[in-house]
């Protein structure tokens, strides 16, 4: 279970611990608490590390290359927890007992949409949907030049497949490209518009 500093000072405290603060860290030491960053707690050893992205640093959910592999897209299994962000205008990292968790900015505008809250034993978290996933990776990726150097940077340098790819609703890819405001963007809704149904 998911706690912070005060929450676990002023428990210890109604249990009547002369010092809060030195039994935190008793607890620390003997396993009990597993520091997830500063000032946050995660109680159970085996929690899926995924449902914690959230609690870490947000408000964020998560995207990138970690929900690429999770939605298939990519063949290379994802170690690093990737999410996004918005408005805090830099990137941000955090490494602890249950992996290594990264945070970048997108849109505001396209922050909002297309993610879904997965529920496991009663804790949730959020992730972005295949769609959402792509665009906000294409996002953060060097400007290409043209439809055809987007067909190189998805399926030869991001190793997209191209079978999920063509199952991919269009019509969400369609809504979110215009809220990135970047070219990656743009030259997806081309490619999309250009191919049949």
């Amino acid at each position: 279970m998911f706690s912070s500093t005060s929450l676990i000072c002023d428990s210890l405290q109604s249990q009547n611990y002369a010092s809060p603060h030195n039994k935190l860290s008793a607890l620390k030491k003997q396993g009990v608490l597993f520091q997830i960053r500063h000032g946050r707690y995660e109680t159970e050893r085996d929690v899926p590390p995924s449902l914690l992205a959230c609690s870490i640093y947000g408000p964020s959910y998560l995207s990138f290359e970690y929900a690429l592999f999770v939605h298939g897209l990519i063949p290379e299994k994802v170690t690093l927890y990737t999410s996004a962000t918005t408005g805090k205008n830099r990137t941000k990292k955090f490494t602890n007992f249950y992996g290594t968790y990264t945070y970048q900015d997108v849109p505001r505008a396209a922050f909002p949409h297309e993610t879904v809250v997965k529920v496991y034993e009663g804790r949730g978290y959020l992730i972005a949907t295949a769609e959402k996933a792509l665009c906000d990776t294409l996002y953060k990726q060097k400007p290409v030049g043209s439809v055809k150097q987007l067909r190189a940077l998805l399926f030869e340098n991001l190793r997209i497949d191209e079978t999920e790819f063509s199952k991919l609703d269009r019509e969400t890819l369609l809504f979110l490209c215009p809220l990135y405001r970047k070219k990656n963007l743009n030259f997806l809704a081309k490619m999309i518009a250009r191919e049949k149904p």
